[in-house]
């Protein structure tokens, strides 16, 4: 990795600034799903063995610079301590003289959790005099948080300028390892699986992964802009009509650079948006008037499965259908199946298409599932992602 790896430093009594992405659900003063919390456990048990001094900052939901109560990271400390134990102090805010006070003498080995980075409005607009007090809190600085290395915040960028050096943790070195060398150097077949409802947010992606893939599949609602795009008819299905010209031109491009993109050549309909509407399979793009798409169907997952089962190499981004809405979440459960089975690399990313690993009980069958959402897509895309670019350099 071309950036410096929170392994090349010299940690032991040093204050360290530990950005993490611990933006989990809460309800009721509890973290209902501690997954996010997990992925970051290496890097402070690392920098914990090392004898460092741990100063752990993070953001939670969208508090609009202003504190709020509700999306404290209290409960955030209290699953810390079950992890780590009695070694974690909470802060009641992430800046000021109070919170130095408990960085400075925070014993060796210790855990300094702060209060929510975005209580303060200079976290989100970068702040260069936030990022100074931030910084002033530790003696160097680890970003561990791939999930918001695509903004460019105080905390993840600007802190940057005053300090020492800026590392990545073992999580963000992972992210941009399996990321980087899927795109730089994949074994071949390389498959893409995307999924989802939009086709404008996965645009940058097709274009760039058009450039590396051996071929790439389509689901969710994406698929039926590109069945327009192609000229069939998807009924009542969801399309963005603004982009069936983009999705021509891809179309265009796939077949001129010779990567095919896949479609679904059969469908899991449904007659109407009431929940009780029987669901029915459909072939080709000939929808009926009133069917609305919401799942691929068996002959699709048949023959994205045979794509997959030739890879070497398979990243997934988005749900092949309306998967929080069983039975439409059978496609994407089956690819997940499909993907697990994989005799090399295989990258998951997307919160549906991580929780679909998991509802297919196959999480410890994937290479890597990436903590990223927004900064996985422009990764993939080609996007130098701020809170990577603002890291130092190794030598």
């Amino acid at each position: 990795m071309a950036k410096l790896s929170v392994r090349d430093l010299d940690l032991c009594g040093k204050r360290v600034f530990l950005r993490v992405d611990f933006n989990v659900p809460i309800e009721a003063g509890r973290v209902t799903d501690a997954s996010r919390i997990d992925a970051s456990l290496p890097t402070i048990r690392y920098l914990i063995e090392r004898r460092a001094r741990v100063i752990v900052a993070s953001h939670l939901g969208r508090p609009k610079g202003q504190r709020d109560s509700r999306y404290s990271l209290r409960p955030v400390a209290d699953v810390l301590t079950e992890r780590l134990g009695p070694i974690v102090t909470f802060a009641l805010d992430c800046v000021g003289p109070e919170v130095e006070a408990l960085a400075s003498s925070l014993a060796e080995g210790h855990v300094l959790l702060l209060e929510n980075l975005r209580f303060h409005p200079g976290e989100e607009k970068n702040d260069p005099e936030f990022a100074r007090s931030l910084a002033r809190l530790a003696d160097l600085y680890v970003n561990d948080a791939f999930g918001t290395a695509h903004r460019a915040h105080a905390s993840t960028v600007g802190i940057t300028s005053f300090v020492p050096v800026a590392a990545a943790g073992l999580l963000m070195e992972r992210e941009l390892d399996y990321l980087g060398r899927a795109l730089t150097h994949p074994e071949h077949p390389f498959v893409v699986l995307l999924g989802g409802a939009k086709v404008s947010d996965k645009i940058p992606v097709l274009t760039n992964l058009l450039n590396h893939a051996d071929a790439i599949l389509i689901g969710g609602a994406m698929a039926y802009t590109f069945l327009v795009a192609r000229g069939g008819d998807v009924g009542a299905s969801r399309v963005e009509t603004d982009y069936v010209s983009t999705a021509r031109d891809l179309l265009v491009r796939a077949e001129a650079r010779q990567v095919p993109l896949v479609l679904p050549v059969d469908h899991v309909v449904v007659d109407s948006t009431d929940p009780t509407a029987p669901p029915r399979v459909v072939s080709g793009d000939a929808f009926p008037p009133s069917a609305i798409g919401m799942d691929i169907g068996p002959t699709t997952i048949e023959l994205f499965g045979q794509r997959i089962r030739q890879a070497r190499t398979v990243i997934w981004n988005g749900p092949v259908g309306v998967f929080e809405r069983p039975p439409f979440d059978q496609g994407t459960v089956a690819l997940a199946h499909e993907v697990a089975s994989v005799e090399g690399v295989t990258i998951v990313g997307g919160g549906d298409s991580v929780a679909a690993i998991h509802r297919a009980g196959v999480a410890d069958r994937i290479t890597h599932l990436s903590t990223g959402g927004g900064a996985t897509l422009e990764f993939l895309a080609g996007v130098d992602l701020p809170g990577v670019a603002a890291l130092t350099e190794k030598t």
